[in-house]
């Protein structure tokens, strides 16, 4: 891709997507002026030529104390200074003394988050499921899993504010060790308190996943994450804890859609085989992008798998007219919310119905019905 593209990409990314990161719009917009920054991202195979890798590429370099110059920016490493003048010169310093380390990031690299605060959707999706197809125990399997992290998500403290002004707990209560989430529910009645479903199962399937238990690959999720937002990494560091003692299975393919078969033909009876994916399409080539639809499509009918699918409208393959958003909590922004989206078979045919739409990282969620 030419480097004038790969600029105007930062550009954007800076100026809509950053709103709520001063240090992310500023190096966003250094980086699309610095042909250094741009040969690096360049070197990202197509599908991963995001600026959130490059930014999450420099992000560790910080967190492993090699970057002091743009440390001091990162909240994240302790740094407090606002981005000004020097921050073009503190990125051609890291860029030079760090090179080799940041190119094997964007060429082997992924933006693997892993933001559990995405439960707050997931939680009332898995509902959704369970009703739709009438099951109780669920086999999920989280697709480009990274560290399996939202496979804890009935473990997690979930917390909704309605619209009534109340808190609405769900989950397990508060205990000062879990993993807490809380979310603006807007419009209507928060889920159910109690769920008719469980998680009899839970695998995540990834190229690369992470093991929270080795301290390079915990650096990196945490390198993914916005270096502003304190409540992101403190959640990140408890479901780390969490998920070490809990009974999943994270498994590594190269060919992830080929692997979907083979785990549900893996399943014991009784299970509700369940697929979701959460910010994953958008990180796929159209040609597999095509390949899921059509082996989901094909399981689906054959072996009744269902798909909860949370991306962009654009990628939800959804059947109906995309819904309207709700009203948004002042200084929100639309660009990147999130619909959530249930692929089932129904009268001999798989059919999307739409189930509500998110903030990407779950600051607020709005269910539809």
């Amino acid at each position: 891709m030419p480097h004038a593209n790969l600029s105007d990409r930062l550009h954007r990314f800076g100026r809509d997507e950053c709103t709520q990161e001063p240090l992310y719009a500023a190096l966003s917009a250094a980086a699309a002026g610095n042909e250094q920054a741009l040969a690096l991202l360049a070197e990202a195979p197509p599908e991963q030529r995001k600026a959130n890798l490059l930014l999450a590429a420099l992000h560790e370099r910080v967190l492993a104390g090699a970057a002091p110059e743009l440390a001091v920016y990162y909240l994240s490493a302790g740094g407090s200074r606002a981005p000004d003048a020097g921050l073009a010169a503190a990125l051609d310093a890291c860029l030079a003394r760090e090179w080799p380390t940041l190119l094997r990031h964007l060429r082997h690299g992924a933006t693997q988050t892993n933001e559990i605060a995405r439960c707050a959707a997931i939680w009332p999706a898995l509902g959704a499921a369970a009703q739709a197809t009438g099951a109780r125990d669920l086999a999920l399997l989280d697709f480009g899993c990274s560290a399996g992290l939202n496979l804890g998500v009935d473990q997690y403290a979930l917390r909704y504010r309605g619209g009534d002004g109340a808190w609405h707990p769900r989950g397990p209560a508060c205990d000062g060790q879990r993993a807490e989430i809380e979310s603006h529910w807007l419009g209507g009645a928060p889920p159910p308190a109690d769920a008719h479903w469980r998680l009899a199962l839970r695998h995540g399937l990834d190229p690369a996943p992470v093991d929270v238990a080795d301290p390079e690959r915990l650096r990196w999720l945490q390198a993914c994450l916005w270096p502003q937002d304190a409540a992101r990494r403190e959640r990140l560091a408890r479901a780390a804890c969490q998920l070490r003692s809990l009974p999943l299975t994270l498994m590594q393919s190269s060919d992830c859609i080929g692997a979907i078969e083979p785990w549900l033909a893996a399943l014991p009876a009784g299970v509700q085989p369940l697929l979701l994916t959460s910010w994953v399409l958008y990180y796929l080539s159209e040609a597999d992008l095509g390949r899921l639809r059509e082996t989901v499509d094909r399981l689906a009918l054959s072996h009744g798998l269902a798909w909860i699918c949370g991306e962009l409208p654009a990628l939800s393959a959804l059947d109906e007219p995309v819904p309207p958003l709700p009203d948004l909590p002042p200084g929100e922004v639309a660009s990147s919310a999130t619909l959530w989206v249930l692929h089932r078979a129904h009268a001999g045919r798989v059919t999307g119905q739409a189930l509500g739409w998110s903030h990407p990282h779950g600051r607020w969620v709005a269910w539809l019905g």
